[in-house]
């Protein structure tokens, strides 16, 4: 696929090649020196993800599933460190790739809420492009905050 290509898949669910310079929602850091700041950030918070997760396997005292939320975390933070540091001009200065979009409806607002539609002056529910690392990132953070909160003091 080239930049921006789209392959609808249904009416509410597309694939939609796009690079991402920055992190969620397309944030950047200014530059020069923001990317490599991000990526940096990026493999210090998996460094001490993966290290707390083994923390937590010696003392046998947490459910699986909560490792399987940490899992699934630092697996989408490591895709996405993998995508920022090798796709792209240089090294730790790459691209994320997303190409998951879910527009389950467009309507048009009212004046008054304007600034929530976009370029095209309407408004798309659930208009992010993201990813599978994305995705399970999103999943493990949400899981632990509904399942597993109380383990965390």
């Amino acid at each position: 696929m080239n930049l921006y290509d789209e392959i609808l898949i249904f009416d509410w669910f597309r694939i939609f090649y796009i690079e991402n310079n920055g992190m969620a929602f397309g944030m950047e850091l200014p530059d020069p020196y923001g990317k490599l700041i991000l990526t940096l950030f990026r493999i210090i918070v998996v460094g001490w993800g993966v290290f707390y997760v083994h923390k937590l396997t010696k003392q046998n005292s947490f459910p699986s599933g909560l490792l399987i939320c940490f899992g699934l975390i630092i697996g989408g933070a490591l895709g996405n460190i993998i995508d920022s540091t090798f796709y792209g001009n240089s090294l730790f200065h790459g691209k994320v790739v997303d190409m998951l979009s879910f527009p389950f409806f467009t309507v048009d607002l009212p004046n008054w809420l304007s600034f929530l539609e976009g370029n095209d002056g309407m408004f798309t529910f659930f208009a992010p492009v993201f990813n599978i690392a994305d995705s399970g990132i999103f999943v493990g953070i949400v899981s632990i905050l509904l399942f597993y909160r109380r383990h965390f003091k």
